[in-house]
């Protein structure tokens, strides 16, 4: 690298007014604020009497942690690598011109990462996620795919060590799965997933036909927020049928010798929600409600929405049906339809690196101006 062309003092001028903007939206002294209300409810006597709220406690605690230290780690290198800029310019010395240029490089781009916190500001952002996929059109091949595109997703809460549970799984009979639900228990987790929301088309040949022929398959995501206890959405018994049934793994065989698998109607709406991968009748209906709960807030909000589109005059459509083509053949290829983003190395991202696919969304919403 010629450092002699880069202006090393503006470059790390630029990185500290990014990394002020950062920091005035993460306050740092909010975080502590928040971490000491948390420390003082996780070490409550009583806390682990109510599981779901110490899971929750807990996990909001070790994100604001992470997020503080990784707030004062980036300070620090800034601090750092201007110092070292610094000592490079006083002894002319090229190797460490060449040091401060690599660090500058890795900061820039841990920096564009974080930066992109900055612009999850919608009403549910900080929430956990829901997410849901089905197969679409396809046959079996679509029920792979949702199979694939599950898999992608654990891989990459796993990658950044984020919990997540599944909460129903609806097998295909051949092979993959017509759809499955699951949650990731993070904060941020629905402002990062919401821009994976839409249809994903798979181009590729065929493990399923004998011919050895291309085919086109499709499976639809959808994300929503966990509702909270502060959303006060009330579902009157008469507005709901409950049905039970036995859960089922793959080829439909049973996998429960009692009815403990819960799909809930809600009348008004016409929204059904499955659970079965709970152990008992009780759990299955009661995480059940929470996503039940969850897609009426966000009905209810996308009605407000849209009212307030129509009074604005503005009622075009901001997603496209189809946001994200992954092509295995004849060429290799992962293409988002939105932001033009696209990656030839396809093994990779069903392995869970979407990092900039959804980097690339969340800038791609903010400058379109669509709400999350």
């Amino acid at each position: 690298m010629l450092v002699a062309t880069i202006d090393l003092a503006s470059e790390i001028a630029a990185l500290r007014t990014t990394l002020g903007t950062i920091t005035a939206v993460a306050d740092p002294e909010a975080l502590k604020a928040k971490i000491a209300e948390l420390s003082e409810q996780a070490s409550a006597p009583d806390l682990w009497d109510d599981t779901t709220k110490a899971q929750a406690v807990t996990s909001a605690l070790s994100h604001a942690q992470t997020e503080l230290r990784h707030l004062e780690e980036i300070t620090q290198r800034v601090d750092d690598l201007e110092t070292l800029a610094e000592m490079a310019e006083e002894a002319d010395d090229d190797e460490t011109r060449e040091e401060v240029a690599a660090e500058l490089e890795s900061l820039r781009k841990d920096m564009r990462s974080y930066e992109v916190r900055t612009l999850l500001q919608g009403e549910f952002d900080e929430r956990e996620a829901v997410v849901t996929i089905r197969a679409g059109a396809g046959g079996v091949d679509a029920a792979d795919f949702a199979e694939m595109l599950l898999r992608m997703y654990l891989r990459w809460a796993e990658r950044h060590g984020y919990p997540t549970k599944v909460l129903d799984t609806s097998y295909a009979e051949e092979a993959g799965l017509k759809s499955v639900t699951f949650e990731v228990n993070v904060p941020y987790a629905y402002g990062n997933l919401s821009v994976e929301s839409g249809t994903h088309r798979l181009v590729r040949i065929s493990p399923f036909d004998n011919q050895g022929r291309r085919q086109t398959s499709f499976a639809a995501v959808e994300v929503i927020p966990l509702i909270e206890s502060t959303d006060h959405i009330d579902i009157p018994e008469s507005d709901i049928r409950v049905d039970v049934f036995r859960s089922s793994g793959p080829g439909g065989q049973s996998v429960n010798t009692t009815d403990s698998a819960v799909r809930i109607t809600h009348i008004p709406t016409g929204i059904v929600v499955s659970m079965q991968d709970e152990k008992s009748q009780i759990q299955n209906r009661a995480a059940a409600m929470r996503v039940l709960q969850s897609r009426l807030l966000m009905a209810r909000k996308a009605e407000e929405d849209a009212k307030k589109k129509e009074l604005a005059g503005d009622i075009k459509a901001s997603w496209g049906d189809q946001m994200r083509s992954y092509v295995l053949h004849p060429y290799q290829m992962v293409k988002d339809l939105r932001t033009e983003h696209e990656v030839g190395n396809t093994s990779a991202v069903f392995d869970g690196e979407i990092d900039d696919f959804i980097e690339a969304g969340i800038r791609w919403r903010r400058g379109a101006g669509v709400s999350s």
